[in-house]
């Protein structure tokens, strides 16, 4: 396969990386052409057209999203994108018009869909091994704060950090959020309420089958880089991102063996990969999208909601900004 990819900042790189060890050739490009040309030397790649590709992967800015898919999709170039497909609700439906419209297959990067923990949880409670699931708690705290530039133009905390959650949500427990009631506090840096945004988040979340969803984020885990989600149903209780290196000391001594994890890319590196190579087997026909610009909006929804949720200070229904 000859795979074009597009941007390359530090995710770009990473799946640059990965895709040069598994396509036959690879085709960069940055706005930035120094990169791009060390870049391609680096990985045995070359500079060219990212779309003259049997499929192509999108790491640009979020701004850029929704202009490069809607040319694969023109083109009927199978794509990868990063999370979000687009910055805001309109332009997805528009994304997901057009994906629909010239039946090109497009996967949507939410990385926590082939994490082995996530993966193993999903397989548990369709298994029926937790019974009727009752409870759901998520929690994302990173290290340290974005830059302030980043944070100004990240869409906030539940668009650009909790929509992981979101995602991951839906995917585990089959089910869509019916409701939300989100806050947030300012505890750090005045950059983040500046953008009118948060640096620390909690929101609850009633399902459509009345599950209970608890959520917790932070901009400032100092600890470490702390990812987990814990289902509790009438038979067992199972959790995901609990490992020897998950920053979390327990008072009965319980500590992790190893050291905490710096940040989102270490801690979901194999589920990176995992996730380049499903792509390339929906790029080749064998598999449908696992992760569709439809499934985007869902997750987007959610954040949507949650949002207006803080800045309303009142329970949102998801049908309110899904119309």
């Amino acid at each position: 396969m000859r795979v074009g990819l597009l941007g390359l900042g530090r995710i770009g790189m990473f799946h640059a990386a990965t895709l040069s060890a598994l396509v036959d050739e690879l085709v960069v490009t940055d706005v930035d052409a120094s990169r791009a040309e060390e870049a391609a030397r680096r990985l045995g790649a070359r500079v060219g057209d990212p779309f003259d590709a049997d499929a192509v992967v999108i790491t640009t800015p979020t701004s850029a999203h929704a202009e490069a898919l809607l040319r694969a999709c023109e083109l009927k170039v199978p794509a990868f994108c990063e999370k979000p497909a687009a910055p805001t609700v309109a332009e997805t439906l528009r994304v997901a018009a057009a994906a629909e419209r010239s039946g090109t297959p497009v996967h949507i990067g939410f990385q926590r869909r082939f994490d082995a923990g996530y993966t193993a949880a999903r397989a548990a409670l369709r298994a029926g091994e937790l019974g009727e699931l009752h409870r759901v708690h998520l929690l994302t705290g990173d290290p340290a704060p974005p830059p302030a530039a980043y944070v100004a133009q990240s869409g906030g905390i539940f668009r650009d950090c909790h929509i992981h959650d979101f995602d991951i949500l839906r995917w585990v427990t089959g089910h869509e959020a019916d409701s939300v009631y989100a806050i947030g506090a300012n505890r750090g840096a005045e950059f983040f309420a500046e953008s009118d945004d948060v640096d620390n988040s909690a929101a609850l979340i009633t399902m459509d089958d009345g599950t209970l969803v608890t959520l917790q984020g932070s901009r400032y885990n100092g600890a470490g880089y702390d990812v987990r989600m814990e289902l509790a149903g009438t038979r067992g209780t199972w959790t995901a991102g609990l490992g020897d290196r998950t920053p979390l000391r327990s008072a009965e001594g319980l500590d992790p063996a190893g050291p905490p994890w710096p940040d989102f890319q270490s801690r979901f590196e194999a589920a990176y990969v995992e996730e380049m190579k499903a792509f390339l087997a929906m790029a080749r026909g064998e598999i449908e999208s696992p992760c569709t610009v439809r499934d985007a909006l869902a997750a987007l929804h959610l954040a949507e909601a949650a949002d207006l949720s803080r800045r309303e200070g009142r329970s949102v229904r998801v049908t309110e900004v899904a119309k």
